[in-house]
């Protein structure tokens, strides 16, 4: 991966503009820092995404939601809790905040160049781009 280390983060902005945010690896975690607010996930989870988006070959929602509330059916951020992905649950690391992954990996690999995200008020999606 280029830069994304504590010293150089990845500058990031959320699928519909609203928000701001870095990320950077550090030990095997890839650390989300938005505003005042902390989240981690492993850092595995970029390849995992990008390999499980080529074989959707469609477009995917993102469907992104707190830890605490239900993930839509089939979206990003459904697989990255489901128990049937390669980490067999949570890509998240600290509980109470292990949610949002459909928000803030996407943007991340739109950045690194695996995939295309639509960039809508709502209702994003995402799908990897063709080799």
């Amino acid at each position: 991966m280029e830069a994304g280390t504590r010293d150089d983060p990845w500058a990031l902005t959320t699928a519909p503009g609203s928000s701001n945010y870095s990320m950077y690896v550090e030990d095997d975690v890839l650390v989300c820092v938005v505003g005042s607010t902390t989240l981690t996930y492993q850092a595995r989870a970029v390849d995992d995404l990008r390999e499980w988006l080529v074989t959707q070959g469609d477009w995917v929602a993102l469907g992104g939601a707190d830890e605490k509330k239900e993930a839509p059916e089939g979206s990003v951020e459904a697989w990255g809790r489901i128990e049937s992905n390669p980490v067999g649950g949570w890509y998240g690391t600290r509980n109470g905040y292990r949610g949002r992954f459909g928000v803030y990996l996407p943007p991340l690999l739109e950045h690194l160049g695996y995939v295309e995200l639509e960039h809508n008020p709502r209702s994003n999606r995402v799908r990897a781009v063709s080799s």
